[in-house]
């Protein structure tokens, strides 16, 4: 269940012509020759009939050229993929039609929130191959776009005339988040091997994954034994069991308003959802890594999107596509209904990563009281992104100056109210994190790990 996403009706060619350089010369030569004929009465007149020519060539290589001169066509993919903050390139491919001139001038027009590295271009096309050009772009916003314009000029058969020709490309521009960063802090789960690093751990516990059955050994416990295949067999028999292979991990995003709070990131004033993106599809790979199930679900007041747990790179790419158009959205978040849809749809038992806020205390007073039954259910854990200022009172550097005073008390007491909640929330059963936006990939990976190392699912 995903938000659909429209694209506009494609717009036809719009055509225009503007004088060539030749043209205008032209005139500027005729209205130097009218001041000379001014000067000479014998001249008089001559002037109209040297513009009235002028002109009706003009006029005549316009006729002929609007038959003649074609724009060349042009293609280009239907999906264009972009990564945030980075650059990009959009090839269009031109092909030559009969009475394509060599030369012309070339632009593209892409949406808002893209930068060029040029304005326009000068093309040479040849005889009968395809040539293309390379149009590359940064995008600064995330999401999916259209209306790329292009435009082509060309020059009239005697030059006297540009012929203009714009139109909108059937193609649409996906701009994915930007994951560079996160995968190099983390650049060893993103290695070709089956674990991550190089560090063997033990693995706690015996396992809750039936794997066969065996005769009794000393040493095994009561509520290990099968009675019934005790029973046929004549002698005790064993139940052994392993490590679960295959478990299911969802992330759970906070779409509503608390997500469009603004955070720093190098320098760059980005969103509270923007970081939860990011996180979030740098733990899909590393439960994609690990083998097991990962799905996505998207909240505010309602459901936004929902995706079953499923495995692979193809159920990655899906899940990629469902977020890469998430936009904070002017709501208040519903707990009841998140819980409600996650109970009705999610049988079996799975760890789930709550990323938001709950800095609001009546959103949380109403998030720790409908949690309550999800949480014995599922393996809840609830992670949120420490806010500008807020952390205990003599935590940090020391203080230089008097309002730094009344600043760190402001603080302190929003960490006190964050801690609150933590204690509200911990005897429903559901562990919450605070910790700052550039950590969160990392802990929501290592707390991921730790639960697979414990076996706690």
């Amino acid at each position: 269940m995903i938000e659909p996403v429209h694209s506009p009706q494609p717009e036809g060619p719009q055509s225009s012509v503007v004088p060539g350089r030749r043209l205008l010369a032209g005139v500027a030569v005729v209205a130097l020759y009218a001041l000379l004929c001014a000067a000479w009465d014998e001249l008089a007149g001559t002037w109209l009939l040297a513009l009235g020519g002028w002109l009706l060539v003009a006029l005549v290589d316009l006729a002929w050229s609007l038959q003649t001169v074609k724009t060349p066509e042009l293609s280009v993919a239907e999906v264009v993929r972009f990564t945030k903050d980075r650059a990009g390139t959009l090839r269009v491919h031109l092909a030559r039609r009969e009475g394509t001139p060599d030369r012309l001038r070339f632009a593209l027009a892409l949406p808002g929130g893209f930068t060029d590295e040029r304005d326009e271009v000068m093309l040479t096309l040849p005889e009968e191959a395809k040539s293309h050009v390379d149009w590359k772009a940064t995008p600064a916003a995330r999401g999916r776009f259209y209306g790329v314009r292009a435009a082509c000029e060309l020059r009239s058969c005697w030059g006297f005339w540009e012929l203009r020709e714009r139109r909108v490309l059937p193609c649409e521009l996906r701009v994915y988040p930007d994951l560079l960063k996160e995968r190099a802090v983390m650049a060893a789960m993103f290695l070709d091997r089956g674990q991550f690093g190089q560090k063997v751990t033990r693995t706690i516990g015996r396992g809750r994954e039936f794997e066969k059955l065996r005769e009794y050994q000393p040493g095994d416990g009561f509520d290990e034994i099968h009675w019934k295949a005790t029973a046929k067999q004549g002698y005790p028999v064993t139940k052994v069991f392993q490590a679960e292979r295959t478990q299911e991990i969802y992330v759970v995003l906070d779409t509503s308003r608390l997500s469009a709070r603004p955070v720093q990131m190098d320098g760059i004033t980005t969103t509270v959802l923007e970081r939860y993106l990011t996180s979030a599809l740098v733990l899909l790979q590393a439960a994609q890594r690990q083998g097991d199930r990962f799905g996505l679900v998207a909240y505010g007041s309602r459901v936004r999107a929902f995706l079953r747990a499923g495995n692979g790179a193809a159920h990655y790419g899906a899940c990629r596509e469902a977020v890469h158009t998430l936009q904070p959205v002017p709501e208040t978040p519903d707990p009841a209904e998140i819980v409600r849809f996650l109970r009705t749809r999610l049988r079996r038992r799975a760890l789930l990563f709550f990323l938001t806020d709950l800095s609001d205390p009546v959103l949380a007073e109403e998030f720790a009281r409908h949690i309550g039954p999800l949480a014995r259910q599922h393996l809840v854990m609830i992670n949120q992104v420490r806010p500008p200022g807020v952390q205990p009172l003599f935590a940090g550097e020391a203080v230089t100056e008097t309002a730094e005073v009344y600043q760190r008390l402001a603080g302190h007491l929003r960490w006190s109210e964050l801690r609150k909640v933590s204690q509200l929330l911990r005897p429903q059963g559901a562990t919450v994190a605070m910790m700052d936006d550039e950590a969160l990939a990392g802990h929501l990976v290592t707390q991921y790990l730790e639960v697979k190392r414990r076996q706690a699912l």
